[in-house]
């Protein structure tokens, strides 16, 4: 289970399990079948490598949102993959022989599979198994055979305990539900919102009931239907943002529409990248406020925001208006509201308010009852407040900032009812706040929902230096012999801190510094006989042996690393191989030196980049602000 054969196949699995579940399913094939030409990986041990990596990826995944995003991604896009691998293939009848003699292979890596199934509180290789028949890509008798033979093994397996969890759906059963409801839901989003608007606020509850948000999301992302589906709720948004001759009821189904509407397009901006949200420019074409609000206002990961652009600065009468409002208790009117546009007003009110605190017109305790006011309203308010306050933060000096961030806490402290809504606004508030937290070593506690939001955050350990920190990660995945979710993340930060130059620069120093590089290829030569004649002793045979393996595992590790972001690497990748390649004139002419690997390495980051390039970047290349810049 800890031992890969092909490192590079189970990196590029992982990368896109763990960061780009919504990218195009042909960009990866590409890149799969690439891997598996220039490795002249043969197809049964390709797709074992395959299912290998997504087992993997499910055991070691976070609980909740990433262990769907994972689920969704090894039941619903990898079947898909294949079946686009299979056009790849001499012949259908071929490809499918392969297939079943890749899930006889898996079928061998019992510790594995029992694994995932302890994790998963199911029988995995069973949904997995129905999914490839139901896709053609494999036999019914096949399919049969390999549920026996399956079934055969579990019964071997330690039980689990039968517990409170015992009638809980296992995810894989869910995520499989949740597709064809995706499928639903947007046929249904396409009707008249005005006709029935009370019927679709009681689907969206549905929706929003437990963890059902987070399987469509899943579903529809591995899928590729996320971004008709953001598409769908922004229209519904844009829809809700201003009513006309409306009474009382009407008014309120409309506030909970936007209110909803707009906190589920946040969470799908947070937990799959803006990029899904965004339309195709069209020129002349009007942009939905949800979209202008998200690009200018939300705060995200790398981004910087102007707290003084002009959309935080609306007409001052509806300002004032809104001032009043916070400043007592009164109800919001929402007949005729124009939710657009006090989403943009509260951050002037909000700057207003914090003037008059820091001039000392407001007592704290009036500070109270307004963000207790705010929280009373609805909760796309409170997400827009914080947003401009987080701006406003990071605008400010060290003995500045004590006020916004007092007022951030008040806004993010628990309400007296918990609902659904407030519990996604919640979230919103933790991942949009982390930044400015961690920058100014404050500490909020956020309302916890008993699931980590943010698995993946802050993994550098503090006042270490960087350059420590990779070599290390980098240590450790050579002894594994494989790139886990963690060291991915890592990595990943690492290259966004220092640039593709340091960090391509560093890891193959990190390389040549490891047993596979230099320093093991210069130990093996001092062990050698002085005489290039002499005969190689059978344990030196075998210690060079075991250094090529060491040493081409290596360098298909290095290559999943730089996978992070090909394009941007290749060329820091050549800068340094260039001069690595040196090696091989002073240490041999072997193929297998550190040298003529790096030269390998940098020629299939090439092919890799020119591939990415021809085609569509995948999304977390495309969200990379360094490039930007």
């Amino acid at each position: 289970m800890h031992k890969t054969g092909f490192p590079a196949v189970h990196a590029v699995i992982l990368l896109e399990g763990t960061m780009n579940l919504t990218g195009e399913t042909q960009s990866l094939v590409e890149q799969l079948m690439m891997v598996k030409r220039m490795q002249h990986i043969p197809t049964p041990l390709f797709v074992l490598e395959i299912w290998k990596a997504c087992f993997v990826g499910l055991i070691e995944s976070p609980e909740g949102t990433e262990e769907l995003k994972w689920t969704a991604f090894t039941f619903l896009k990898i079947p898909q993959v294949l079946v686009k691998l299979k056009k790849y293939s001499h012949g259908d009848k071929d490809f499918i022989e392969d297939v079943n003699c890749a899930f006889e292979f898996l079928l061998k890596l019992t510790p594995l599979l029992d694994k995932a199934d302890q994790r998963c509180k199911c029988d995995c290789t069973n949904f997995l198994l129905q999914e490839c028949g139901k896709q053609g890509l494999l036999s019914e008798a096949s399919v049969n055979n390999l549920m026996t033979e399956r079934k055969a093994d579990r019964e071997h397996a330690p039980q689990q305990k039968s517990g409170e969890n015992a009638n809980i759906q296992p995810n894989i059963q869910l995520i499989l539900r949740a597709e064809p409801t995706v499928t639903n839901i947007l046929k249904m989003m396409d009707a008249d919102h005005s006709k029935s608007p009370e019927g679709l606020l009681g689907v969206l509850g549905h929706m929003l009931s437990g963890k059902s948000l987070d399987l469509l999301l899943a579903a529809a992302a591995a899928t590729g239907k996320l971004k008709s589906f953001a598409r769908k709720f922004i229209n519904l948004n844009e829809f809700t943002t201003y009513g006309s001759e409306e009474s009382t009821k009407p008014a309120s189904v409309r506030a909970l529409l936007f209110d909803i509407s707009f906190l589920m397009l946040c969470h799908v901006a947070q937990t799959y990248g803006s990029e899904v949200i965004l339309s195709e420019s069209r020129s002349g074409a009007e942009v939905p406020f949800f979209e202008t609000w998200m690009q200018t206002c939300m705060p995200e990961e790398g981004k910087i925001l102007n707290p003084d652009h002009p959309c935080f600065r609306p007409d001052s009468t509806k300002v004032e208006s809104l001032v009043a409002l916070l400043n007592n208790s009164s109800e919001m009117k929402l007949v005729q509201m124009k939710w657009h546009e006090a989403c943009l007003s509260i951050s002037a009110a909000i700057l207003e308010i914090l003037n008059a605190w820091e001039n000392g017109v407001l007592a704290f305790e009036s500070i109270q009852k307004i963000t207790d006011n705010i929280k009373g309203k609805v909760c796309s308010l409170v997400v827009c407040a914080v947003a401009w306050l987080v701006a406003h933060v990071r605008m400010l000096g060290l003995d500045e900032h004590e006020k916004s961030l007092q007022m951030i806490r008040q806004l993010a402290g628990p309400l007296f009812s918990e609902n659904t809504l407030v519990v996604i606004m919640n979230s919103i508030l933790e991942r949009m706040c982390a930044d400015v937290l961690q920058q100014t070593a404050t500490q909020i506690k956020f309302p916890s929902t008993g699931v980590d939001t943010m698995p993946y955050w802050n993994l550098l350990p503090p006042k270490r230096p960087i350059k420590e920190v990779l070599t290390d990660v980098f240590a450790k995945v050579l002894t594994k012999g494989w790139v886990d979710s963690r060291s991915i993340h890592i990595f990943d930060t690492l290259l966004h801190m220092g640039g593709s130059y340091w960090f391509c620069n560093n890891l193959i120093k990190a390389f040549l510094d490891s047993h596979a590089g230099v320093a093991g290829w210069q130990r093996l030569r001092s062990q050698a006989p002085s005489c290039s004649t002499a005969p190689v002793p059978t344990h030196q045979a075998l210690l060079k042996e075991t250094r090529k393996e060491h040493t081409l595992q290596a360098v298909e590790l290095l290559y999943s690393i730089c996978c992070l972001d090909v394009q941007q690497v290749t060329w820091s990748c050549w800068a340094t191989s260039c001069l690595a390649c040196s090696l091989t004139l002073r240490s041999g002419t072997a193929s297998w030196t550190p040298g003529s690997v790096l030269a390998k390495l940098a020629v299939w980051c090439t092919l890799s980049s020119y591939s990415s390039h021809k085609g569509q970047a995948s999304i977390h290349q495309k969200k990379r602000h360094r490039e930007d810049i």
